[in-house]
């Protein structure tokens, strides 16, 4: 199947010629075999900000004035990008109790087929947003959780915003990942404002060639893939088997829709399982124990990031508050959704999505409803056995946000679930 891509207007495409080679986007997923292991053990009390400190005084023992050196290289990768002036009309931040501000993070995926590393799949342009997560930190930093939007979602896209301030007029019916194509973060952020009154703090951009070279800087992010995947039109197989991938396998795997019910949230969940697992890895020993993992993993993020982050310092003390999150209070969610009866091969939200912004501005964890649906970081990646057998609802119905398909576990997918995403059971 071929992915549509909207058509890009002038001013997107200059802007493009400005900053497209530096935007950087995620797009951003069985039986045993092939190589690798199982993935290390997460132990609790290590975190994001001990990754960093363990790299930085591994540098210090080892090179003494290095340290300065590496958080200037950092700082000099970042591509920073303030949208600022090009938002309007933004909602309100509610006030919550907690130490902290609670932080509303968009992170896109552009796909892009521009740049090194980024042709992967025999396809060109490209330009949109293949993947959109909100991700919420608590205000006590004690969870976390990231929302997912499928991009063949239809909203009503508002009036976006160039940096000039020329008007880039909204659309009805529009798909989610248009916005990106026509106007960039900013109209995406907007976009996300208007039809969810979140706030959004900060954003981040990460293109294919980044996210693979994350993957890379790791030595690969376990997987469980059920069945053997053959996708002749995109050139991509992958061997049933759980083992670690790694380059554009892992890549593909992610972005491949022709598996499970072939649905966008079908990808999504995959997708949503491979970044719980690379979460994991990231605070495993395996990881904090190898200063080359994390200087190969800092570079890598850096090097692959547009944002309006103002510096490597910003975003690690960020990191410093969020000692109390470990892998089994980060979780991943969808946008509650149901097929659309206006375009064919579209998704609509249902109401229910309306309890899910409510939470994020109101700084709640998720519910029972939505912990259900859920992938976390602490998750195996063969799935569990564990669920109530009397439930035998459609596992392919998306517009349930709740019980569905057979064996439901006390939180996140059910056996039947994970099947139908083509994730292991």
């Amino acid at each position: 199947m071929s992915q549509e891509h909207p058509e890009t207007s002038p001013a997107a495409a200059s802007r493009a010629r400005k900053v497209g080679a530096s935007r950087r986007g995620v797009s951003g997923g069985g039986g045993r075999s092939g190589g690798g292991g199982r993935r290390k053990r997460y132990i609790p009390g290590h975190t994001v900000a001990k990754a960093i400190t363990a790299t930085l005084l591994a540098l210090a023992l080892a090179t003494g004035v290095g340290v300065v050196a590496l958080y200037n290289h950092w700082n000099g990768n970042l591509d920073r990008y303030d949208i600022a002036a090009q938002l309007k009309d933004r909602p309100e931040k509610k006030d919550v109790a907690g130490p902290q501000e609670p932080l509303n993070i968009l992170v896109m995926g552009s796909d892009s087929r521009s740049g090194e590393g980024n042709s992967i799949d025999g396809e060109s342009g490209g330009g949109v947003s293949d993947t959109t997560i909100l991700v919420h930190l608590s205000a006590n930093r004690k969870f976390a959780y990231g929302v997912s939007i499928p991009r063949d979602t239809l909203v009503d896209r508002p009036d976006c915003y160039e940096e000039s301030g020329e008007v880039i007029p909204g659309q009805q019916d529009a798909m989610w990942n248009a916005a990106f194509g026509v106007g960039g973060p900013a109209c995406t952020v907007q976009q996300l404002e208007q039809v969810s009154g979140v706030r959004i703090d900060n954003y981040v951009v990460i293109d294919f060639s980044g996210f693979k070279d994350m993957v890379n800087a790791l030595d690969g992010v376990e997987v469980c893939i059920p069945e053997d995947i053959v996708d002749t039109e995109h050139g991509i197989t992958l061997e049933a088997g759980t083992r670690e991938i790694k380059d554009d396998e892992a890549l593909s795997y992610v972005r491949l829709r022709h598996t499970g019910d072939g649905t966008d949230p079908s990808r999504i969940k995959r997708q949503q399982a491979f970044l719980a697992a690379m979460i994991n890895k990231v605070l495993s020993a395996g990881t904090l124990s190898r200063p080359d993992r994390l200087i190969g993993f800092m570079n890598a993020l850096t090097d692959s990031l547009q944002t309006d982050y103002d510096s490597v310092g910003q975003m690690a003390d960020l990191a410093g508050t969020l000692q109390g999150i470990g892998p089994s209070n980060v979780k991943f969610v969808t946008t509650p959704w149901e097929y659309s009866t206006r375009q064919e091969g579209r998704v609509e939200w249902t109401g229910e999505v309306e309890k899910l912004w409510q939470l994020v501005i109101d700084d709640e964890q998720l519910t029972d409803e939505f912990v259900e649906q859920s992938i976390s970081a602490a998750d195996d990646p063969e799935g569990s056995e564990s669920g109530d057998p009397t439930d035998t609802a459609s596992p392919t119905d998306g517009a349930s946000t709740g019980k569905k398909g057979g064996k439901k576990s006390e939180s996140g997918l059910s056996d039947d679930q994970r099947a139908a995403v083509g994730l292991c059971t």
